[in-house]
């Protein structure tokens, strides 16, 4: 890849890095100084790039170490008000009925997610929908699931117990979830 098609490219992702680092970060200066040592790290790695996988997959790869090495650097710098997370007065007691079943059972196209992942535009409602929870769950299930953190991790990054943690992750994901069935899933029932 050129070095100015790469400069497009970097550029046409940099608003998108910079949204993944901030909400990581929650400090918009370290999350600029991540973005801008990802995009000089990709300038000086592009000869290293074999173009096995996308550009964008790549530069994302990238922001990731960034991102992880900048939260090694400050440690507890890096806070969310864990607290509050916990004490939400949410309950999921309408999702299921009395022997612990749904109440409304997932819908079936769940059943092939392969098919669901292949599609470009599924990877845009699932961000939206990461972006719509509240800030605390954002980044801890991104910590979980994009950063590849184990619990025993987030729960130091994060000085929470792993009860918290596991809470909090559940939350997370039963709001992507009602997000992802009204906004993806639900536009294949009507079609």
């Amino acid at each position: 890849m050129s070095t100015v098609a790469l400069d497009t490219t970097l550029a046409e992702l940099r608003p998108m890095l910079i949204k993944i680092a901030r909400l990581q970060l929650r400090n918009d200066t370290w999350a600029d100084d991540v973005v801008s040592e990802t995009m000089l790290a990709a300038l000086e790695g592009a000869t290293r790039f074999g173009g096995q996988s996308q550009v964008k997959t790549w530069v994302v790869g990238i922001l990731k170490h960034k991102i992880i090495d900048q939260f090694r650097k400050n440690g507890r710098e890096v806070s969310v008000d864990a607290e509050q997370e916990a004490n939400e007065t949410e309950t999921f007691d309408e999702l299921f009925v009395g022997d612990g079943h749904f109440s409304n059972r997932p819908l079936p196209t769940w059943g092939d997610p392969e098919a669901c992942l292949n599609r470009n535009q599924f990877l845009e409602i699932l961000q939206a929908c990461v972006d719509k929870l509240p800030a605390g769950l954002g980044r801890i299930f991104m910590m979980r699931e994009w950063l590849e953190y184990e619990t025993e991790e987030i729960c130091k990054e994060l000085a929470i117990t792993s009860t918290n943690a596991f809470v909090m992750l559940y939350r997370a994901r039963m709001r992507l979830r009602d997000c992802l069935e009204l906004n993806w899933f639900g536009q294949e029932r009507k079609t």
